[in-house]
């Protein structure tokens, strides 16, 4: 194990002088006392080695390493000027070091400047076209959403109505011989109470359904792995600054570590695939297919049906629906909109020429009728 002194540099605000060694406190240039805070308490040592430890080299100068061991410096609390550790008084002017000035009395807080003409215009520049978007979506969205009432008057109706025939149907079907399960179909009884069953399994053919993994003995598995092992010593460095400028470095030789490969194997069961077959076969069920359909329209006529005669197998589904226009006037404008009555009774009480109060957006959306 070793130890040595390093000594830093520092740079001089004051006139510029670069690589100033840490023993001076002061410029050696213009007389500038090195200060506490800023650049000048900031002191380089130089590159630092792959160990840890710095490349420049050890102090050999006995009043350097005088000033090394005088431990910290210190700051005059008068004039600002550093001290070398070991000293009782400020070299600059012989305050000693527990000193402190009286405070000044506080002086009136300042108000605080005024932002920058460029920033506010920056800002301005950014947040103001953001701003008018969202207020412009904001004050549409509010727009769009106010209702207002409205007579209206029925002027046009319509209707549409349709008969959809649905067939019971026998259809053939594939299926694996192990799924299925024979059953009775039922048929249905004024369009209800069906069953689809399954009958009729024919056909069976042996067929590839899948595969399965199976032992196969054993096998050596290896993977490459790695571990660390002692492989020598090398030489690591830590540095301690003496807050003076001055850094003591301590080396010593420590174990070296390498990275090394090796084998990890095991023996593990191998498997190999094997197809699994089963029987497919065809077999028959009953479902409900599409058979026919019909529509009619109309306007102020009566709704009606359309003729669509169903058999023992069938079953009709009807769907209807019904449109009432009406118009209304908005600041001379004439303007319409449409309601949708849920059955027969409601459309036939919407005659022609009949009005009722609308409450309708700005969107023309209609949302209320009274």
């Amino acid at each position: 194990m070793g130890e040595r002194i390093v000594e830093g540099t520092w740079n001089c605000t004051s006139c510029g002088a670069r690589g100033i060694l840490a023993r001076h406190k002061s410029c050696p240039s213009c007389g500038n006392p090195r200060e506490e805070t800023g650049s000048e308490s900031e002191f380089d040592f130089g590159e630092a080695s792959a160990s840890g430890g710095l490349l420049r080299e050890s102090v050999e100068d006995r009043g350097a390493l005088d000033v090394a061991a005088a431990g910290a410096d210190w700051f005059c609390a008068y004039c600002g000027a550093a001290n070398r550790g070991d000293q009782p008084r400020c070299r600059t002017c012989s305050a000693t070091r527990e000193e402190r000035p009286q405070p000044a009395a506080a002086p009136l807080p300042l108000a605080a400047p005024p932002p920058s003409r460029w920033r506010s215009r920056l800002l301005f520049g950014c947040v103001a076209p953001l701003a008018a978007v969202v207020c412009g979506v904001c004050a549409y969205a509010f727009w769009a959403g106010r209702t207002q009432d409205y007579t209206g008057t029925v002027v046009k109706r319509s209707w549409s109505r349709t008969v959809r025939r649905e067939t019971f149907t026998r259809v053939p079907k594939q299926g694996w011989r192990g799924e299925l399960h024979t059953a009775r179909a039922v048929m249905p009884l004024d369009g209800h109470g069906e069953s689809a069953g399954l009958e009729n399994v024919r056909d069976c053919r042996r067929m590839q359904r899948g595969t399965r993994q199976v032992p196969d003995g054993t096998e050596r598995v290896c993977v490459t792995r790695s571990r660390s092992v002692a492989c020598g010593t090398e030489q690591r460095c830590h540095v301690q600054k003496l807050r003076n400028g001055f850094a003591k470095e301590v080396c010593e030789n420590v174990t070296k570590y390498c990275s090394q490969p090796y084998q990890d194997c095991s023996d593990r069961t191998r498997y190999r695939t094997l197809p699994v077959y089963d029987d497919s076969c065809t077999f028959d069920t009953w479902e409900w297919r599409p058979a026919d359909q019909r529509t009619l329209t109309g306007a102020e006529d009566t709704p009606r049906w359309p003729e669509l005669a169903g058999g023992a197998l069938d079953r009709v589904l009807q769907e209807e629906t019904y449109a009432v226009d009406l118009e209304y006037r908005r600041k001379g404008e004439r303007r319409s909109v449409t309601l949708h009555p849920r059955g027969l009774a409601e459309f036939e009480s919407w005659t022609l020429g009949k009005t009722a109060s609308l409450v309708v957006n700005n969107r023309n959306e209609l949302k209320g009728v009274h």
